[in-house]
């Protein structure tokens, strides 16, 4: 095994991944399109799954539970990998989210639905840390940046693709397809991985940090609940969103005390004495705020403003994800190339600062080329950041960390990706409000009363001075809610300005020259753990 384990590290010092690799590769790609492309694919499906179980009032739990489950379990999917195994916990994942899948696609009222969609949302807390720690034992990370245009492809194709998909299937096939549609891709997924990866089994014998993670669990539930039903359901300073802020924080600040008691804690607080792993965790979070927050904004623009069709919302966002994939490409093959990396956040957060401060200049007058500028300058600032994050996170921690570490980063996005929409929309929301009070007095208060964004066939049916009024008004909420963005990508820019190079090991012209040691101590050795 440590014979086969040199020579796959040989083989793709010299560039050449084996085939078992490239497959194992290609199943670890599936499994991250079917975490990212979920959400998208059942959004555009909601109106008919409404139209047929009922349960209006309970429409934004089918999207609530599966992030709260995929949150609150992802810390505990990365600690399990390390504990006891990487290939197991992704298998187990891969099966858990695919019951949830099934099980979505024969629910029967929208309380069934609800409670599946959180048994999916289970699993897919560990698809995407699967991905990520196995590639981080598989690939030095040297060799790690060649993917990063993998990874962004995938993310750009279940953004553009998933509404595009989503409408299909549910014209043609109808709403529980698409469940079952993540089905066959995941066997397929569930099959290679299976087959062809091969990694050291491990059995710790400490216990699970029981304790630590229902004390988490409960933290990140009461956090993701205040930004989900803050300024929606419930007012920002009303008593059920104080109650929940209040523990959230006592829960996460006892989780924190007790993390450096547990024999064996969920996150050990010692990956956050390297510098660079805190800056990323920091970066992470930023990225996830305004990169959801802008591909949320952005389609309700140009739908509602330039008259774009919601039919093709994924391809409105092609200029930012576009841009994003060759950048990452870009960065990714410059990063093996030479091993240097820190140009990429600092440049990236610059970008992403400029971008979204252009986008916030955007009015009524503003033409879709000029937007897509606009769009493409965000996107190379995001592709510089998405997966360089990843990448010096698991390099700055040991490799029985790796698990922890690659789950901590993604925990970190999906938080700034919930604040991000909850803090951008309700500035987007009181603005459009106030705007349209201004200017359609109280035809424009009765019209955003029960909700500030409008579909295409509301808006159709307002009379021509209410139509311009709230044009007005989301030009004007967007241009608060870029504003907003661009102030929180300067805090990326600060953060990336501290970022330690510390030099990537593994295959490459300098890599013999590289320290034996990482950051702070931490183990840089190749991180071939096994064999494939």
């Amino acid at each position: 095994m440590a014979e086969t384990a040199q020579a796959d590290t040989g083989e793709a010092g010299a560039g050449k991944q084996p085939r078992s690799v490239r497959v194992v590769l290609l199943a670890l790609m599936i499994a991250m399109m079917l975490a990212m492309l979920d959400n998208m694919i059942i959004g555009t499906a909601m109106p008919t799954i409404v139209g047929e179980l009922g349960g209006l009032e309970h429409l934004s739990w089918v999207v609530t539970a599966y992030t709260l489950a995929t949150a609150a379990s992802t810390p505990l999917w990365g600690k399990l990998g390390d504990m006891y195994g990487r290939k197991g916990s992704f298998m187990t994942s891969i099966v858990i989210f695919l019951a949830g899948s099934a099980l979505s696609g024969m629910a029967q009222d929208m309380g069934q639905l609800i409670g599946f969609r959180a048994v999916q949302g289970l699993g897919a807390g560990g698809l995407m840390v699967g991905v990520m720690a196995i590639i981080g034992d598989l690939i030095p990370p040297r060799e790690r940046g060649k993917y990063q245009g993998m990874m962004a492809g995938v993310m750009a194709l279940a953004m553009i693709g998933g509404p595009l998909v989503g409408g299909t299937i549910t014209d043609h096939w109808g709403w529980r397809w698409s469940f079952y549609i993540n089905l066959p891709l995941g066997a397929i997924a569930l099959v290679a991985v299976s087959a062809v990866l091969h990694l050291p089994k491990k059995r710790s014998q400490a216990r699970i940090d029981y304790l630590g993670a229902a004390l988490l669990t409960i933290g990140i539930t009461a956090i993701v609940l205040v930004t989900t039903w803050g300024g929606t359901e419930y007012a920002w300073t009303s008593a059920r969103i104080m109650e929940l802020t209040g523990i959230g924080v006592a829960a996460l600040v006892g989780f924190v005390f007790w993390q450096t008691r547990a024999a064996e804690p969920i996150v050990p607080l010692h990956i956050f004495r390297s510098r660079n792993f805190t800056l990323m965790s920091v970066i992470g979070f930023i990225v996830g705020f305004v990169m959801f927050g802008a591909t949320l904004f952005l389609p309700l623009y140009q739908q509602s403003v330039q008259g774009a069709s919601a039919t093709n919302s994924g391809l409105l966002l092609l200029p930012m994800l576009g841009a994003m994939l060759v950048t990452s490409m870009v960065a990714g093959r410059v990063t093996t190339n030479t091993g240097r990396y820190k140009i990429f956040p600092v440049l990236g957060g610059a970008l992403m600062t400029v971008g979204l401060f252009l986008l916030s200049t955007m009015d009524t007058d503003t033409t879709r080329f000029t937007s897509g500028l606009y769009m493409a300058v965000v996107g190379l600032g995001m592709g510089c950041l998405m997966q360089i994050t990843m990448l010096v996170a698991q390099n700055s921690v040991e490799m029985k960390d790796m698990g922890v570490a690659s789950s901590s980063t993604t925990l970190f996005r999906t938080l700034g990706s919930s604040f991000g929409v909850a803090i951008m929309g309700a500035l987007f929301n009181h603005r459009v409000q106030d705007v349209m009070a201004e200017r359609a007095g109280a035809l424009g208060s009765k019209v955003t009363e029960s909700s500030a964004q409008l579909d295409a066939a509301s808006l159709a049916k307002l009379p021509e001075a209410a139509r311009e009024a709230y044009q007005h008004a989301v030009s004007s909420g967007t241009h608060g809610a870029f504003l907003l963005g661009a102030a929180v990508a300067v805090l990326a820019l600060v953060a990336s300005v501290f970022v330690k190079e510390v030099p990537l090991k593994g295959a490459g012209p300098q890599a013999a020259d590289a320290p034996a040691g990482g950051e702070d101590g931490a183990s840089a050795k190749t991180p071939v753990t096994g064999a494939v």
